[in-house]
């Protein structure tokens, strides 16, 4: 089954979206999505948690 991050679930204002067919594919994706669009190269565990919460079916 396809998940998918909607960023704004994070961070407020962000219209990205990223999509995989496993939880690693999708946080994968988050990061690159992270370091493109908002200059984040770091992502902390409670980060990570805030990821993994929004993770939904596509």
């Amino acid at each position: 089954m396809p998940l998918e991050l909607r960023c704004g679930d994070v961070v407020t204002g962000c219209e990205g979206v990223v999509s995989g067919t496993t939880e690693e594919e999708v946080l994968a994706a988050a990061a690159a999505h992270a370091a493109d669009a908002h200059d984040l190269t770091d992502i902390d565990a409670g980060m990570r948690d805030a990821l993994v919460a929004a993770i939904h079916p596509a």
